[in-house]
Parts: structure tokens; C-alpha cells; sequence
């Protein structure tokens, strides 16, 4: 049992180490968030038209949509990995996870 226990933990160790390497991107009318799988924010584009053109509360508005896109991405792309890694776990259990 522990042996299948230390498994998991390798396995899901592997997991977020890969999802460090996993970029998505999450956009709103040109304001552009890239995020890594493990959910973690690693860049923020704002064009400088929209700091010109746009109120700060536009701005303000288009980034936390940015963001969350981002984000979402990121869930979705950490779900399919743990799926996966569930599934060559436990083969018979992978269709509870999708």
C-alpha cells in the first residue's frame, strides 16, 4: 500500500513540475495574461493604446477578465494532467474523472 501511496506522490510531483513548464495565455480585448498550469501568473501585456484611450476602470475591468481567462486555462489544463495521471493509476476508475 505504501508503495502505491509513494507512487502517487511521484506521480503527482511529476505532474507539477510539468504544469511549471505549461503556459496559457487568457485575453481581453489586447490585454494578454499568461499564466503556467500550476495557476501561477507569469506575465502581464497591456498595450499602451489602452492606457491612453481606455478609463482606468476599463483597464482595471479588461485585466481581471484577462486574468481569470488565464486562470481558467490553467485549471483546465491541471484537470486533464491529474485525469490522466488517475487514469494510469487506476485504470478501471479514469471514466470518474472526466
Amino acid at each position: 500500500m505504501f508503495d502505491k501511496l509513494n507512487q502517487a506522490k511521484q506521480m503527482a510531483d511529476g505532474i507539477k513540475a510539468k504544469l511549471e513548464t505549461i503556459s496559457v495565455i487568457g485575453e481581453a480585448e489586447g490585454i494578454k495574461v499568461i499564466a503556467n498550469g500550476n495557476r501561477k501568473i507569469l506575465e502581464v501585456n497591456i498595450p499602451e493604446n489602452l492606457l491612453t484611450v481606455n478609463s482606468k476602470e476599463e483597464v482595471q475591468d479588461l485585466l481581471c477578465a484577462a486574468i481569470n481567462r488565464a486562470l481558467a486555462a490553467a485549471e483546465n489544463v491541471s484537470e486533464a494532467e491529474m485525469r490522466g495521471m488517475m487514469g494510469s493509476m487506476m485504470p478501471g476508475l479514469g471514466g470518474l474523472f472526466k
